[in-house]
């Protein structure tokens, strides 16, 4: 490879040329046939005359610029100063080429227009003293308007043309200068040299962009009309002829650029590839045949794109198995312990999983599901488990996903088919035997387009994957059943109060810090403020409100930080009420159950255990029953079930019977317009009939779950842990559970269980003997 200036010192001495002494206001001038150069542009030029070489060489040689100046008659080999234009455009030489074949080329780059006063006699080549023109700056609305004009045309010619570049359209869009707009639309015009020399010899810019323009908006003409007879004509040909016509095209254009053999080297490059992708014999036999028939296909085929997107994928997936590193068991439980508070049995069953992977990394390992609500940490689980293993992680999120093609993959007849989500995972995490998380499983649909449930179960096949697959749920009731026998349910309950406050300190205060830019040394929370937001500012299961409230807090101390405080900003309880607001949750539980009639329920949401107040009152009427506040089917059934039992231990209880039948009870369950529904709250529907009716108050430290039956007996319930953890973090001390649901203390959280006094039911009689109160005077009771 040689430099511009070796080639130019070397045409120099073939041609015997030897260096010539010009004045310094002097301008080397190359007469071109055919060619106008204008300003701002850059374009090749072909020179073979004795005089263009040595004059284009001399210039590189100096590093001066040059002239490029149209000659008049296209014919005249040897111009003479008579024979040429007197207005040029100056241009910087940007290189200079000796082809193989003995031809010269020259890219310059044009900078002004110039006018030739005279030509130097006695030079071996044209050198001539100018006057540079200067480019006239004048703006006026008549120039913005002719601007604007131009503009529009020159963009519709670009976009009518065949096969433009996109940069030159975006040349056209960015130029924001009239001159250059001009010489600009001029330069890549289909019009005579002559032509174009007249352009570059009008001075005044009105009329240059009113020439451009006028040439232009014939060019548009042609360019319309060429364009729809091109489109009729392409109509005409059918799909055969067509085809025929583009191959031979291609092969043409192919031939005269020597890339023949394009399609040859394609297919090696291919055939490489799938050798160095290590595919299992089955998969590499099934790529070889598909680059057969690609190799076959004509580069037209519509079928060829498809084949060549399946080859990629089949390529870039991460066949070869990576060394797997031991699994330190020491290792994951710090893992554990730093990344999550509390958990202490998910941590072990974690651990347990983990320990059964190292003694057995061939084995069948469980897929396990992480059940719970927001926020309570199933993702962060999952990022624990890959860093314990030390695996790459990635997460596959399947909310409202209801096209089984997203799990197993479109099919590969469809334009733009791709592989299903889990095979995009794998490629995305670079192993295939990465950690990956199938996030909100729960959330899957089921369409007209298949059942993506159906199409997850050949999925979590631990027989067809290193995958180490972990799911997460909000809910249980939505997975269907035979995907859920794939799986291992861990329930994640919510966190206790004291819990939450500890994840505060140790979590998330810290990564709030960090988020708002600041430090330890600059902001800190109070404690006791920490508590305070937990109990008036969210109520959750997880953390993730309560994280929110802590980044405003420290918002508002970065604010004081930013405007140039120097003193640590310590948030205390007496803030929150200018930062946070007024606190949004109150203890209500004492006040709503200070009257005959409410009772204290306890209930399982998607997010998380929750208090239900149940409300009954009884009003003048002949023996109805008034059922509101969004009630579902069971809830209403478990309504008139209490009311029945109330009747049927009317006089056990010591209520008159004849009120039944002069009064109508009105049974409503509050909390907005929140549906409510499933078979939990008998109890607390009896005990608060039964409030009412005997003018006895529920003790308001006191909740309750469980169904009854007409026998009174208490049937046991689910979501006995979130109720539990509800329950707690609503500061109650009893909870009244199902005798039958024993089972489930172990499940409940330490922290809890030490807060609260359980009371286990065996009938209803044990709900009353526990609940209420001593009776009201007689005069106090309600008619």
């Amino acid at each position: 490879m040689t430099t511009d200036n070796e080639q130019s010192n070397a045409a120099a001495s073939a041609t015997g040329q030897k260096p010539v002494q010009l004045p310094d206001d002097s301008l080397i001038i190359v007469a071109v046939r055919n060619i106008v150069l204008f300003p701002g542009v850059v374009a090749p030029i072909t020179i073979n005359r004795p005089k263009s070489i040595a004059a284009a060489q001399q210039a590189l040689r100096e590093q001066r610029p040059i002239g490029i100046l149209l000659q008049r008659n296209a014919e005249v080999e040897d111009p003479t100063p008579d024979d040429l234009y007197r207005v040029c455009t100056v241009a910087n030489l940007v290189r200079y080429i000796t082809a193989p074949d003995e031809t010269h080329h020259i890219v310059c780059q044009g900078v002004q227009r110039a006018r030739v006063l005279d030509f130097f006699p006695g030079t071996p080549f044209l050198v001539a003293r100018i006057l540079r023109i200067p480019e006239p700056t004048t703006s006026s609305p008549e120039i913005e308007a002719r601007f604007l004009n131009l503009q529009r045309q020159a963009i519709e010619a670009i976009q009518l043309l065949p096969q433009t570049p996109p940069e030159l359209l975006a040349a056209f869009q960015s130029t924001t200068s009239p001159a250059a707009l001009a010489d600009l639309a001029t330069s890549y015009m289909d019009i005579k040299p002559q032509e174009k020399q007249e352009i570059l010899e009008t001075v005044d810019l009105s009329k240059r962009m009113e020439k451009v323009s006028q040439y232009l908006a014939e060019r548009l003409e042609v360019l319309r009309l060429t364009n729809e007879i091109g489109q009729k004509t392409k109509a005409a040909f059918d799909e055969r002829q067509r085809e025929a016509i583009l191959r031979e095209q291609m092969a043409t254009i192919q031939r005269q650029l020597g890339e023949g053999d394009g399609k040859a080297q394609e297919v090696a490059e291919l055939t490489e590839a799938i050798a160095k992708a290590q595919m299992p014999s089955e998969a590499e036999s099934q790529a070889r045949k598909e680059l057969r028939r690609y190799e076959r296909m004509p580069d037209a085929a519509a079928e060829a794109g498809m084949v060549r997107s399946y080859l990629d994928w089949l390529i870039e997936l991460p066949w070869a198995l990576p060394p797997e590193k031991p699994i330190d068991i020491a290792a994951a439980r710090r893992i554990l312990d730093e990344d999550h508070f509390g958990l202490e049995k998910i941590k072990s069953r974690i651990i347990e999983y983990l320990a059964v992977r190292k003694l057995a990394p061939q084995g069948k390992a469980p897929i396990l599901c992480f059940v719970g609500p927001p926020g309570v940490g199933k993702t962060s689980l999952g990022q624990s488990i890959a860093r314990a293993m030390d695996r790459p992680f990635v997460r596959v999120s399947l909310g409202g996903v209801h096209d089984e093609a997203e799990i197993r993959g479109h099919r590969r007849t469809y334009i733009g088919a791709l592989p299903g989500n889990i095979i995009q995972a794998i490629k995305k995490a670079g192993a295939r035997n990465c950690v990956m998380m199938l996030d909100e499983i729960d959330k899957m649909g089921r369409g007209i387009q298949g059942d993506p449930s159906a199409a997850m179960l050949e999925v979590l096949d631990p027989d067809l994957s290193r995958v180490v697959f972990i799911a997460t749920a909000n809910m249980l009731d939505t997975i269907p059943g035979p995907l859920q026998d794939r799986m291992e349910i861990i329930s994640l309950p919510g966190y206790t109060e004291e819990e939450k406050l500890e994840i505060a300190r140790r979590y998330l205060v810290r990564r709030q810090l960090e988020a708002n830019g600041l430090s330890p040394e600059q902001a800190e929370i109070d404690p006791e403020a920490l508590r305070l937001t937990i109990k008036g500012y969210t109520r959750e299961a997880g953390v993730r409100s309560l994280e929110r409230e802590i980044g405003r807090a420290l918002r508002h101390a970065a604010v004081q930080i930013a405007e140039g405080s120097t003193a640590k900003v310590v948030i205390a309880p007496k803030d929150l009420s200018a930062i946070l607001g007024p606190p949004r949750f109150e203890g209500e539980i004492a006040l709503r159950t200070s009257v005959p009639g409410v009772a204290t329920g306890l209930a399982w949401t998607p997010v998380g255990g929750d208090i239900l107040f149940i409300e009954a009152t009884r009003v003048p009427g002949k023996g109805g029953l008034i059922l509101t506040g969004q009630l579902g089917d069971v809830m209403r059934e478990s309504v008139q079930a209490a009311l029945t039992l109330v009747k049927s231990r009317a006089s056990q209880l010591g209520i008159d019977p004849a009120v039944f039948e002069r009064s109508d009870i009105h049974v409503h369950v509050p909390a907005g317009a929140t549906p409510k529904d499933g078979p939990s709250a008998g109890v607390a529907m009896f005990t608060a009939l039964a409030s009412l009716l005997t003018n006895r108050t529920v003790r308001h430290d006191t909740a309750m779950t469980g169904e009854i039956s007409l026998r009174g007996l208490v049937l046991p319930v689910g979501g006995i842990k979130e109720k539990v953890v509800a329950a707690a973090a609503a500061g109650l001390s009893r909870v009244m559970l199902p005798a039958r649901n024993r089972r489930d203390f172990e499940e409940i959280p330490k922290s809890a269980r030490e807060k609260l006094t359980f009371i286990w039911l065996e009938q209803v009689d044990d709900a009353i003997a526990n609940a209420l109160a001593e009776a009201k005077p007689p005069a106090a009771a309600a008619e």
